[in-house]
């Protein structure tokens, strides 16, 4: 199978500000090579249903992805709501578009 796309996966890291408070940061993120992927009709209704909108799928290594949970797919920002694993080695992201406050 030809991996058509490029994904920066991007973890969060917790870290305490001046204050002592807990704040999430991005992390470093990393680039993987994917396939961009149309939301089923089924998994877009079942979402819908459940206050989710996903708007996009990408299909990854399992040995590539470690839970980050936003993704960066050209100049857009995504949020991972579910991962699906058929055959233990490819996962499916679904996405949804990550509100950016920057």
């Amino acid at each position: 199978m030809l991996w058509r796309d490029v994904i920066d996966l991007i973890p969060v890291v917790v870290t305490k500000n001046g204050y002592g408070e807990e704040v999430e940061t991005d992390g470093i993120p990393r680039t993987v090579y994917a396939n961009k992927k149309s939301v089923r009709q089924s998994e877009f209704y079942q979402a819908l249903a459940a206050g989710m909108k996903p708007e996009i799928v990408f299909e990854v290594m399992v040995a590539d992805y470690t839970e980050e949970p936003k993704v960066k797919y050209g100049d857009k920002y995504y949020r991972v709501i579910r991962t699906y694993s058929a055959n233990g080695e490819r996962i499916e992201l679904v996405c949804s578009i990550y509100p950016m406050e920057e």
